[in-house]
């Protein structure tokens, strides 16, 4: 075997391994964490610094990768050729062909795009400041090329833009929440606190809110010995005041501050005036999202504002609290009255109340029913139903059924959600549809 044969041999072998340190560092640079890659580099991490900076210019880095294994790949078949040529003849071009097929998907592409999927943040660490060189040295033919490929692609209308914007680095992270799985409640907790971080600046205090009906308000023209009673028995420290009419709030009491003022006075009541000791009420549209209202809540140092409609209307009450338990669920004390609605069978279906909030049922038996259109069930129901049920009718949509249990007049105040298999729901949504 004469020298220049051997010379071409191992040129082959060579640019193979070359070929699968390209196509290696392909995967492995693509898959590996963002996550724990940002990690590495805060805590001082060189390496992953260098994987940060080629992941941002990504358009660069593909491009040198592509050029680098198309260049020794070609070369690599051209002097399997070359040798063939002269030991086969004519035929070498098919095995020429055959084999470096062979090589190369085995030995150039999936035995180092496995090792580097298996271990990516490895593999990722240990290229990067080799392909860190590699871009800079191919930077200039790369540019070309990507200058022609986003020319060409201009042509059809399409712009390149390798950026992420907000709502894609949105929606990367709550992929990332959806994997984060695990057996024990406390997992799925944790999941439920990740969703609704993101899910704040969606959420309007509206639907949040302690409603009108259920909260409770203090008369300020009445005597000061019945105020002091009304606060004594309520489980809340702040109370909105009311003049004239209920509708009319002209301050919030605190607990404390009333408390203060009556021992300041020696208990002479008749002294004191309750305009004084309450606070400037602080109104807020029943539009404002929870992210926004959190933002509020800190700069202004308050912990309870008064929602109102377009109108300046009423409607009810949202508190810090309120929001802090969107994000970790219910947070119950010696003095919270306890207002479920929702009763969860063995089954796993669920008798729920109409005005139970769609949030805190999907929160509480971990589904997905969708709150975009309706904030409560009984409403959801009636979106989809696009009518007032009857009791006993069934309903399917959204991989559940629907059976009315109550209704009183106009509003629907008891249902049974029952999950459906998707074939079942199939199924039955036809047969909904065509009963409707």
């Amino acid at each position: 075997m004469d020298a220049d044969l051997l010379f071409s041999i191992g040129a082959i072998a060579a640019l193979l391994v070359l070929s699968g340190f390209f196509s290696g560092s392909e995967t492995a640079l693509t898959a590996a964490s963002r996550a724990r890659m940002h990690t590495l580099e805060q805590q001082g991490d060189s390496r992953a610094r260098l994987v940060n900076r080629l992941w941002h210019r990504k358009e660069r880095l593909i491009g040198a990768i592509l050029l680098g294994n198309n260049a020794v790949n070609i070369l690599a078949s051209a002097i399997a050729t070359s040798v063939l040529i002269r030991l086969v003849g004519e035929a070498a071009i098919a095995y020429a062909t055959i084999g470096m097929t062979l090589l190369v998907l085995v030995f150039a592409e999936v035995l180092p795009k496995t090792y580097a999927l298996l271990f990516a943040d490895k593999v990722a660490l240990f290229v990067a400041p080799v392909m860190r060189v590699v871009v800079t040295v191919f930077n200039p033919v790369v540019r070309l090329v990507n200058g022609i490929v986003a020319g060409t692609l201009g042509l059809f209308g399409t712009r390149v833009s390798m950026a992420y914007g907000s709502e894609e680095w949105e929606e990367e992270l709550r992929g990332a929440i959806e994997l984060h799985k695990g057996p024990g409640e406390e997992v799925r907790h944790e999941r439920e606190m990740l969703r609704s971080i993101l899910d704040l600046g969606d959420v309007e205090v509206s639907e949040i809110m302690v409603h009108r009906r259920n909260v409770t308000t203090i008369n300020a023209g009445q005597p000061l010995e019945r105020i002091v009673e009304e606060v004594l028995a309520s489980p809340h420290t702040r109370l909105p005041l009311w003049q004239d009419q209920p509708d009319n709030i002209v301050g919030v009491l605190h607990a404390k501050a009333l408390f203060r003022a009556v021992q300041a006075s020696g208990g002479q009541l008749d002294e004191l005036d309750i305009g004084q000791i309450a606070a400037d009420p602080w109104f807020i549209p029943d539009t404002t999202d929870l992210l926004s209202q959190l933002h509020a809540f800190r700069q202004r140092q308050e912990h309870f504002a008064i929602v109102v409609d377009e109108y300046g209307e009423l409607l009810g009450v949202v508190t810090l609290e309120d929001i802090l338990e969107e994000i970790v669920g219910d947070i119950s004390d010696e003095h919270d009255v306890e207002l479920e609605g929702v009763e969860v069978l063995k089954d796993g279906a669920a008798i729920v109340n109409g005005w139970v909030t769609i949030r805190d049922l999907n929160r509480k038996c971990d589904w997905r029913l969708p709150d975009e259109e309706a904030a409560t069930v009984a409403g959801l129901v009636l979106h989809e139903a696009r009518r007032i049920p009857e009791v006993g009718m069934t309903f399917a949509f959204h991989g559940f059924r629907f059976e009315i249990l109550g209704r009183q007049r106009n509003q629907i105040t008891l249902i049974k959600l029952t999950p459906l298999e998707p074939v079942e729901n199939a199924q039955e949504t036809e047969e909904s549809l065509a009963a409707g």
